[in-house]
């Protein structure tokens, strides 16, 4: 029922006496839409504004869409809500202070981040880690890609309206997290990647601790398979729902997933194989149609993949007793004071504590593959102690660019799974 007033009445039914009354107001009379204000077409759109408080959007990216009702006819994503200038911070630190900064792209896989820094910066400095140290990047890598695939399906499925799977997958991140924390102190934005390896010794109870996470991990996968998969609400959310056509795949330069659903076979580890990869047995899974179910399907399997490849590596590690640091190196940090043994060590010790290292002049690009796609760090260097130019190819900024094209068609409740299909952090989006 509509409440309607008088104003010139003193008493509201919003109990205000006293209401203003404005001499320049019209008196009330019949409202009459002419025909030149009659839109032509007949259609009726409308824009929305979802986000940057809207919860589907994480807080930090607004959407501008057009509507025909309920059916999206235009969506324009907006970022910049989180924008830090971390390229630009790059070019005022030395090399290694520049790590800590890489966690906060994406922080949801920070020793990814970590990793494809660092083998940038040991690319130009020609530097190449011991064997052993390259296994436990590998190691560490690849439970990182299982961790950040838990935030993804976790708040994914909690967009959707499948709140249990949030809980979930949490559980099951926190012993990834535990891991991190006995390797290097830290459990999210971890700075555990170092230019020439690791200074710090593997914890006794590290590999064990890993091996538990491997044993129980694949039942409570089941578990999520079990909720999701044959789920109608699921599959009506997802099936046939932000369909991109290998071409367009191509077209929009996607990686990762997004790329890999549409049943493009392109992953860096297998394309351009760095660290150890071309060593371990792994499989790169496909979609077929390209929707966001074969984009949940490839997420799955990629986890089940990283646990293989996490196996595989531990076998290889448990055998070695090499060291953990290329200490020969002139870009390498030396020992420890209490491991010096020559006047040298010393001295080259404080050398690089006060004034850090110069990589030779040149330029680098090294990609690996993040959990979201190819992760690429440009870097070019003057001679001097900083980077002269630094740039990030994050793979969720280049991934979003295709959110229109899902969504042109597509209805308004269905913005909310083509946005946590992407798979985006913010953060890594904004820089």
């Amino acid at each position: 029922m509509a409440i309607t007033t008088d104003p010139t009445t003193t008493d509201t039914p919003f109990g205000t006496p006293g209401a203003i009354v404005r001499e320049d107001m019209p008196e009330t009379g019949t409202l009459e839409i002419t025909d030149e204000q009659a839109l032509d077409t007949g259609e009726r759109l409308i824009t929305l504004n979802m986000g940057p408080q809207h919860p589907s959007t994480h807080g930090v990216m607004r959407v501008i869409l057009k509507l025909d009702g309920e059916m999206v006819t235009d969506c324009d994503p907006v970022i910049g809500y989180l924008h830090r200038g971390t390229e630009k911070l790059g070019e005022a630190h030395r090399y290694v202070q520049v790590t800590p900064w890489t966690d906060r792209t994406d922080y949801v896989a920070a020793p990814l981040n970590n990793l494809g820094y660092i083998l940038a910066v040991e690319k130009l400095c020609g530097v190449e880690a011991p064997e052993r140290a390259q296994y436990w990047r590998v190691i560490m890598g690849e439970l990182s890609r299982v961790a950040s695939h838990l935030i993804w399906l976790g708040t994914h499925a909690l967009d959707i309206g499948a709140l249990s799977m949030s809980l979930y997958c949490f559980r099951e991140r926190e012993i990834i997290l535990d891991i991190f924390e006995a390797f290097c102190g830290a459990r999210l934005t971890t700075n555990m990647m170092e230019v020439g390896g690791f200074s710090r010794p593997i914890p006794e109870n590290l590999v064990p601790q890993i091996r538990n996470f491997l044993r129980i991990f694949p039942d409570r996968q089941r578990e999520y398979a079990d909720l999701l998969s044959s789920n109608p609400i699921w599959m009506a959310r997802t099936k046939g729902v932000g369909v991109i056509s290998p071409e367009a795949a191509v077209s929009y330069g996607l990686t990762g997933a997004c790329l890999r659903g549409s049943g493009i076979n392109y992953d860096v580890r297998k394309a351009s194989p760095y660290l150890v990869y071309d060593r371990f047995d792994f499989e790169v899974p496909l979609g077929q149609y390209g929707d966001t179910f074969d984009r949940y399907l490839v997420r799955m399997e990629e986890m089940r993949q990283a646990c293989r490849i996490v196996e595989q590596a531990l076998d290889y590690v448990e055998s070695m007793d090499s060291p953990l640091m290329a200490y020969e190196s002139n870009y390498v940090i030396p020992p420890h004071k209490g491991a010096m043994t020559t006047a040298e060590d010393m001295q080259r010790h404080f050398i690089w504590v006060i004034k850090g290292f110069n990589p030779p002049v040149g330029e680098v690009y090294q990609a690996i593959e993040q959990s979201k796609g190819e992760l690429g760090y440009y870097i070019v260097s003057d001679g001097g102690p900083m980077p002269y130019r630094f740039r990030i190819r994050t793979p969720d900024f280049v991934n979003l660019a295709v959110l229109p094209h899902m969504a042109h068609g597509a209805m308004l409740a269905d913005v909310v799974a083509l946005i946590g299909t992407i798979d985006i952090v913010l953060g890594s989006v904004d820089r």
